[in-house]
């Protein structure tokens, strides 16, 4: 007959550890955005926080921005991270998609002024559908403008522009003049790596 497990060892495991509270870059004002738990520091390092731009905000309009970030500093009893992507959620994109229109999709790879490698996936969703020398001149502008503007700021500026619609604002105009165009989104983006800056 099996042996049965002491009870009370899983619990001085548990007592071992210590909760932690995980805190927001400065970009997004230090917010607190949970708590995590470890035995060892260390552990903590790496770890990714999953949280809505919406609760960071208190804007629940913005409840479809998903957010992560990465533990990448611990102090004491309080945890310090970095904004390493973002994502939409998908049933906010699937009620962006009309019928008889167009979605086209940009993937842009690119670095910041200050040295942080980035993959922005773009989506621009048409007024009607578009033939494909208007979708081909369009991704071609997306793609310019969004590499132009990774290119001439840093990484604080550029996640500020992503998430707050800013930079999909700024390029409308631009695509307009190809194409009616009904909305332009940022949809998702990473951080590739940081390499060094001269």
């Amino acid at each position: 007959m099996a042996r049965k497990k002491q009870a009370g060892r899983r619990v001085e495991g548990w007592k071992a550890k210590t909760w932690y509270k995980v805190n927001a870059p400065e970009t997004f004002n230090s917010a607190y955005i949970g708590d995590t738990i470890s035995a060892d520091t260390e552990n903590l390092i790496g770890r990714i926080m999953n949280v809505t731009l919406g609760e960071i905000n208190s804007d629940y309009g913005k409840q479809h921005v998903k957010m992560k970030f990465r533990i990448n500093r611990v102090a004491g009893d309080a945890a310090y991270t970095e904004f390493v992507g973002h994502e939409l959620t998908k049933d906010y994109l699937r009620s962006l998609v009309k019928r008889r229109s167009s979605r086209i999709d940009s993937h842009v790879i690119g670095s910041t002024k200050d040295g942080f490698r980035v993959h922005l996936t773009v989506t621009c969703y048409t007024l009607m559908a578009a033939d494909m020398s208007q979708i081909h001149e369009i991704r071609k502008r997306i793609t310019g403008r969004v590499s132009s503007f990774i290119a001439g700021n840093d990484w604080q500026t550029v996640t500020e522009a992503m998430v707050t619609g800013t930079l999909a604002r700024e390029m409308m105009a631009d695509v307009r003049e190809v194409f009616p165009v009904r909305r332009i989104e940022v949809i998702k983006s990473k951080l590739l790596g940081r390499t060094q800056v001269a």
